[in-house]
């Protein structure tokens, strides 16, 4: 998933930010809720964790703004307001769950894939597109009895793709949805990545999935299920 994390203890941010990253996410990690704000205006998250306590936008009050934009990706509130009263404010705020600090990295990540379980697309900790299955807890793709490995990076690319499908996504969209904010890809970088997960989803007979669309970018035009079984008969 692509998250922003928004917590403004260095302290707790790094390990945070490194857990995550470990776990095959993407993160846009900041300190403050100004520049905060100003991403989430700029750029679409699977998930926002937010710390409560921020300098200059505090996090209930950015979980407010986002959500009279209309915008429905889930919020993770950390705060060290451990209060029922507290946690009320939150939940009404727009918040989906509710972290008490200190944090205990196992039960964030857990929390973390609770949350992103809420879009159709996953069962369990599966992401489906017709027949072809990608597991978030090993980064491996699955279809027609095969399983593969994946790296990271293919892994955040394979998923950003299931999570749009059919849609035509610009060589920016893709930088910008797989590199964190403030990193500059080398300018080949999206087209290698291309490549590389084009030979992995030629093991499980799906490379034609992966279409360039000449002059806009890269779609995973998938088959449905009922157009797969017609092409094997």
């Amino acid at each position: 998933m692509v998250i922003l994390l928004v917590e403004d203890d260095p302290a707790q941010l790094e390990p945070l930010h490194a857990v995550l990253s470990q776990a095959g996410h993407i993160v846009d990690a900041v300190k403050d809720g100004e520049t905060a704000q100003w991403l989430v205006s700029q750029k679409e998250y699977d998930l926002l964790i937010l710390d409560w306590m921020l300098p200059t936008v505090s996090g209930i009050n950015l979980c407010r703004q986002y959500r009279q934009t209309g915008k429905s990706a889930p919020v993770l509130m950390l705060t060290a307001k451990d209060t029922t009263s507290d946690k009320v404010v939150g939940l009404d705020a727009g918040a989906d769950d509710y972290l008490v600090k200190p944090v205990d990295l196992i039960e964030l990540l857990a929390r973390v894939r609770a949350l992103g379980r809420r879009s159709p697309l996953w069962r369990g900790d599966t992401l489906h597109t017709a027949d072809l299955q990608l597991h978030l807890t090993n980064l491996t793709l699955e279809r027609e009895q095969e399983t593969i490995q994946l790296s990271v990076r293919e892994f955040q690319l394979m998923e950003y793709l299931m999570r749009h499908p059919r849609q035509v996504l610009s060589r920016d969209q893709i930088e910008q949805a797989l590199w964190e904010w403030g990193t500059e890809p080398e300018s080949n970088a999206v087209t290698t990545l291309v490549r590389r997960l084009r030979q992995r989803l030629q093991a499980v007979g799906a490379k034609d999935w992966l279409e360039t669309v000449y002059g806009m970018g890269y779609r995973l035009n998938a088959p449905s299920l009922e157009q797969g079984e017609q092409g094997k008969g």
